[in-house]
């Protein structure tokens, strides 16, 4: 059990830092191939977008087809592309490999990799284990950041790209030989469950059918709406704009990008701490209250960012605040998906909330350097994400009011 979850750790590690390396090559490929930041940050978001729209297809792949097999296949499209990725000269080259393929394969090994891995293994304490995987995927995106940033100033970007198509082939043997299926196949119960638990059956229709036919199901619930919607802003407030941006930012302010990974690197480590601390606090309290205040505290960091100084202490004030919160909505916003929708149906809706997280991202990429190109600067992108963190704050109160929203239907276990 500890193994399992130590293997989807780094899977989601090392995911998280392909995602996270186009916000690395942003400079370099501006600097050496000319590339505008525009037609850059658009790439990136084509490759968000798609990261989240994968989600809920992925989940429902890993229950017809298990989770070890899929996880496997993403491993090996990663691999590929951002090996390939190395010989690009065209910007359409960089949009095939960072946008499509890229986002295509980490879409698979994503949050929803460890909301099925939680659900299949554990029955007890999902939202501490949540929180553990959850916080890996916000980690590996920032903690790897510096020593890509270094490569890519002292080697040049295509080193870059072949360390991390490096690191995905290094993982899947580790996946093929240390990843079991289910509990049984290792003798054992998921943690917590009682002497007769019987998992919930494999489902008869075919993925892409079952993906589509609960998003139907779940899009008649206003919970499932209010998860999306806030989940959107999750997205906005971290990956696209700051996780996109945030080295082009400090690099307006004369920060140079190894300094600025570094900040990033060290939100990566406040992060692991805060989503596990989220997990552990979702077991214990009311979900709804904690995502009000990650949300508020979110949106009001982001807020004094452009009227800070850009100094050591602010940015650091920034970074630890910032940090701890990063994804710490995750281990709550799966808890009230697993009440809303079931133990089955939950991964795959909760696929679809993370596209909502990934749109948001998406967005907050293109339209944070639309303004910078417009403007040249990213004021009015880091106020408007902070002002609709301090929303979703207060629409998180409102998960889960109504009692029928709460109860679990026959048509989501079926």
């Amino acid at each position: 059990m500890v193994v399992a979850v130590a293997v989807v750790f780094a899977a989601l590690l090392v995911s998280a830092g392909v995602r996270a390396t186009p916000g690395v090559l942003m400079m370099p490929l501006h600097d050496t191939l000319g590339w505008s930041r525009q037609t850059l940050a658009a790439t990136a978001a084509v490759g968000i977008f798609l990261y989240g729209l994968m989600g809920p297809f992925a989940a429902a792949l890993m229950q017809a087809i298990g989770i070890r097999r899929t996880l496997l296949g993403a491993l090996a499209l990663m691999a590929a592309s951002t090996l390939a990725s190395s010989a690009m000269t065209q910007p359409w080259q960089y949009f095939v490999t960072w946008g499509a393929l890229t986002g295509v394969g980490t879409g698979a090994v994503a949050m929803v990799l460890g909301a099925s891995v939680v659900n299949r293994w554990f029955v007890t304490r999902r939202g501490l284990v949540m929180g553990i995987l959850a916080a890996s995927t916000a980690t590996g995106s920032l903690i790897f950041l510096p020593a890509l940033a270094h490569i890519a100033q002292s080697v040049g970007w295509r080193a870059v790209t072949l360390c991390v198509g490096a690191a995905c082939v290094l993982l899947i043997p580790l996946v093929a030989l240390l990843l079991p299926e289910h509990p049984a196949d290792r003798g054992v119960l998921p943690h917590g469950a009682p002497a007769d638990y019987a998992p919930p059956p494999p489902p008869t229709t075919h993925p892409a059918k079952l993906a589509i036919e609960t998003l139907l199901s779940a899009a008649q619930r206003r919970d499932f709406w209010l998860l999306f919607l806030t989940f959107f802003v999750c997205g906005f407030t971290t990956n696209g704009l700051i996780g996109t941006h945030f080295i082009a930012i400090c690099a307006d302010h004369g920060i140079a990008e190894v300094p600025a990974a570094g900040i990033l690197a060290m939100m990566g480590l406040c992060d692991l701490f805060g989503t596990t601390l989220s997990g552990w606090l979702t077991d214990r309290f009311d979900a709804r209250r904690l995502l009000f205040a990650y949300y508020g505290i979110r949106g009001l960091s982001l807020c004094f960012l452009p009227f800070s100084d850009f100094s050591g202490p602010s940015l650091t004030i920034f970074g630890v605040f910032y940090g701890l919160d990063w994804i710490a909505t995750v281990p709550p916003t799966l808890r009230l998906t697993n009440a809303a929708f079931g133990e089955r149906a939950a991964p795959i809706v909760f696929g679809w909330i993370v596209c909502g997280h990934q749109v948001g991202a998406a967005s907050a990429a293109f339209i944070a350097g639309m303004l910078r190109q417009a403007q040249g600067n990213y004021k009015d992108a880091l106020i408007l994400s902070g002002c609709t963190g301090v929303i979703a704050a207060f629409m998180a109160l409102s998960i889960g009011r109504r009692k029928t929203e709460l109860q679990t239907t026959e048509s989501y276990a079926a």
